[in-house]
Formats: C-alpha cells, sequence, structure tokens
C-alpha cells in the first residue's frame, strides 16, 4: 500500500544506507523495521537494580539531627 509519511531527515538518510548495504528497497528497511516494532511485546524496561546500602548501627549517642548547631560542631563547620 502506498502512503505518505513525514520521516526526520537523519533518520531516513540511515534507512537509505541499510538500503544500499542490504541490496533493498527503503520501503522494505522501513516496512522491517516497523514490522519489528509493532510485533515486539510491550513492555516496560526491566526495573533499575538499587545497591542496599543498609547500616545497622544508627546515630551516634548525643546526635540530634533536628539540632542544626550541634551538627555543624560534630562537621566541623561550627562558626562558617
Amino acid at each position: 500500500m502506498r502512503t505518505t509519511v513525514n520521516i526526520d531527515a537523519e533518520l531516513l538518510a540511515a534507512a537509505k544506507l541499510r538500503a544500499a548495504r542490504t541490496h533493498q528497497t527503503v520501503g522494505s528497511v522501513l516496512e522491517e523495521a516497523l514490522r519489528r516494532m509493532l510485533l515486539e511485546p510491550d513492555s516496560a524496561p526491566a526495573p533499575a537494580v538499587l545497591p542496599d546500602f543498609g547500616y545497622d548501627g544508627g546515630l551516634r549517642e548525643g546526635v540530634d539531627l533536628h539540632d542544626k548547631a550541634a551538627m555543624a560542631e560534630l562537621l566541623g563547620e561550627a562558626g562558617r
């Protein structure tokens, strides 16, 4: 079936190169690419596996995360 579509210039150039290398028409290269994309099962990308940075130690005794001045002193940033 004949149809008209707008294709990005770089994408069309790549399709033309593939067609020339494989001795196919541009139409058959585009048809094959579209067929592969449409026949591919719709699946979400695999979830990323994140490292486990678990820590069982807890806070040092006397540390209060809500006391900004005390935290600055512990970090050596007091008076900055």
